[in-house]
């Protein structure tokens, strides 16, 4: 993960590579969408949401990463259920899926507040070092269960278009 390099042009470099490889390769399989988070019109964050064999699974996985000095007030919350309701509500998702590093108590309480459930635990680098990723699970009815909706989602049949979905 290029968030985890220490040079702040190297982490930058190797996050744009990674949005322009991804745009680069959109299939009805396999698509990642990029979102920039902004607070008061600043980008502080970012959420992706990835499909990948979308067409066969119905399943996607989100990423995200929030400035630290924005954390603890709700906004990766936020980011988080807006997220869920795209793949749930507006591409029919069936399960999503994320992660986190054990020692990430904050991104792994997230998990567990839009209803994730804990899912077994992966092997990841970070800095070179290895580290334990907790894994979590949520399937379209637990979602719904808890579902917002103050939520609008906007250009929905355009994006389904775009990445084959239609």
């Amino acid at each position: 993960m290029s968030l985890y390099e220490e040079d702040p042009n190297v982490r930058v470099r190797k996050w744009l590579q990674g949005v322009w490889r991804g745009r680069g390769s959109v299939t009805p399989d396999f698509w990642r969408l990029h979102f920039v988070v902004l607070v008061e019109g600043q980008p502080v964050g970012m959420q992706d949401l990835i499909g990948d064999q979308f067409n066969t699974f119905g399943t996607v996985v989100s990423f995200s990463w929030l400035s630290t000095d924005l954390r603890r007030q709700g906004i990766g919350t936020e980011m988080r259920h807006a997220i869920l309701h795209l793949a749930f509500a507006g591409l029919g998702a069936v399960e999503a899926a994320t992660e986190a590093f054990l020692d990430n108590p904050a991104s792994n309480a997230v998990s567990r507040a839009a209803g994730y459930h804990e899912n077994g635990v992966a092997w990841a680098t970070r800095r070179g070092e290895p580290g334990l990723m907790q894994r979590w699970r949520l399937t379209r009815d637990d979602w719904i269960g808890q579902q917002r909706h103050d939520i609008e989602l906007l250009g929905i049949t355009e994006c389904k278009e775009t990445l084959g979905l239609s």
